[in-house]
């Protein structure tokens, strides 16, 4: 196995993902996506009201061979141009990372090109590169999705997590609302709809982890749980009126709150480490909420937000062929063979 890439400056780069319940695959070069294709499962969990492991492994299984061939048809680039492999190493599902591994080994392996195994969270984070362009030295990134609500402190090739849930991912709070207010799963995308046509300041919840002597011992971690338990109570409470449920103030009004706690912690995460530039990531950064109240708490203060279309925000191939192109430009070492899935994968570490 090669130990470097001949073309750091602007490597060729193929992505893989199986983390959850996307199968996604992309060719970039540098930070120029040539290529991507993405395959999704969620309708088979949909009924389920939350990904169900064993369907989504079988599902990658199924989907990975064409989601690659059709990345490639795309990019008009051979496997064999390729410079290195890059593919998602946790966290995620242990079975669907290990099909994503298994085949990203296979390529290195037989096209005799590094493999980079890569930290899923740390790559939403870089996703918007191939927008913006490269990040300046010093960046803090905030990724929300289902599984985890962190902000990390980016300086080139090191990594540190600052701050993290202590409970419920912001994400996950959303799905387990939408269930409580009888909306499809996921319900993230279904509580913004709602939200849009609601009055944010209708209801008053908590925020968690925001009073002096929360703040004092967590100044850049986050508890959504005592928020979503305030939710799920009021609706109980009022289950049975006469009236309907006043779905999207309520929608609005939660969704205020994570928000405001999200950009509140992230703004003091900037102000505490000197940094001027945020990169927001994963999938609940499609908020509608969230992405307008960073934008102009950001500009309030001085900060570059940086944020990337929607379509970048779920999981997909690029951000890993991203994440993998930022390392080699750095300079970090590759895998090796041996490498396994991790589905705990700590913070600090780009590649495996």
């Amino acid at each position: 196995m090669p130990e470097t890439c001949p073309t750091a400056a602007t490597p060729l780069v193929l992505g893989i993902e199986t983390s959850c319940d996307e199968t996604g695959a992309a060719i970039v070069r540098g930070f120029e996506v040539l290529g991507e294709a993405l395959a999704s499962s969620v309708e088979d969990h949909a009924r389920f009201g939350g990904v169900i492991p064993e369907i989504a492994s079988r599902a990658h299984v199924e989907a990975l061979e064409p989601v690659l061939g059709a990345a490639l048809d795309r990019s008009g680039v051979a496997l064999a141009d390729i410079d290195a492999v890059a593919v998602t190493a946790g966290p995620g599902l242990m079975g669907s990372l290990t099909v994503g591994l298994a085949a990203a080994k296979a390529l290195a392996l037989a096209l005799d090109k590094p493999l980079l195994g890569i930290n899923h969270v740390i790559a939403h984070a870089l996703a918007d590169q191939v927008v913006h362009g490269p990040l300046p030295g010093r960046a803090m990134g905030l990724v929300v999705s289902g599984g985890h609500t962190s902000l990390l402190l980016i300086e080139g090739a090191t990594v540190r997590e600052v701050g993290a849930t202590l409970d419920d991912a912001a994400g996950e709070a959303f799905d387990k609302i939408g269930r409580l207010l009888g909306l499809p799963y996921p319900g993230g995308p279904h509580i913004d709809r709602l939200a849009r046509d609601g009055n944010p300041a209708a209801y008053r919840f908590p925020r968690g982890l925001m009073r002096r002597q929360d703040r004092e011992r967590h100044p850049f971690d986050f508890s959504f749980s005592g928020l979503k338990t305030a939710v799920a109570r009021w609706i109980e409470a009022h289950a049975d009126d006469d009236v309907p449920l006043p779905v999207a103030d309520l929608a609005a009004s939660f969704s205020e709150a994570v928000s405001e706690v999200l950009v509140a912690k992230t703004l003091a995460a900037c102000q505490a480490f000197e940094v001027e530039t945020v990169v927001v990531g994963g999938g609940f950064s499609a908020n509608s909420q969230l992405r307008d109240k960073m934008l102009h708490t950001g500009s309030h203060h001085g900060l570059t937000v940086r944020i990337p279309p929607i379509a970048l925000c779920t999981d997909n191939g690029t951000m890993i062929a991203a994440a993998g192109a930022h390392a080699l430009r750095h300079g970090l070492p590759p895998s090796g063979l041996d490498i396994g899935a991790d589905s705990s994968l700590p913070m600090d570490r780009l590649v495996v």
